[in-house]
């Protein structure tokens, strides 16, 4: 059984910086697409970035020059690096893969001063 597992997440003043990481356990990593989604308190969960396995990426407009999702299929893991974070970044961010049911438990962001 696959399982995903989050890390790096934590309180930051706005402006400030973060880099989550994301280990998924077992050998289907490479193959399959990842994402990033976060979840606000009271709203729906939404996706913040993805990386297909070639590579290619894309991004919410809202985290767009901010952000930078990466991978490392060597270590089965997968990061978003999040710099310039303001206020409205505080949710908890979960990883995911592509086309699964696969979660990881979440991690929570707050930026707040």
């Amino acid at each position: 059984q696959v399982q995903l597992v989050e890390s790096g997440g934590g309180l930051v003043q706005p402006g400030g910086s973060l880099r989550l990481s994301c280990a998924a356990s077992g050998s289907i990593f490479s193959i399959y697409a990842m994402g990033w989604y976060r979840q606000a308190p009271g709203k729906q969960r939404e996706l913040v970035a993805a990386i297909r396995s070639g590579g290619s990426t894309n991004y919410a407009d809202s985290v767009k020059g901010r952000f930078t999702i990466s991978r490392d299929n060597a270590k089965n893991t997968v990061y978003l690096q999040m710099n310039s974070l303001k206020p409205e970044d505080t949710a908890v961010y979960y990883c995911h893969i592509a086309t699964t049911s696969l979660w990881g438990q979440g991690t929570q962001v707050t930026v707040s001063s």
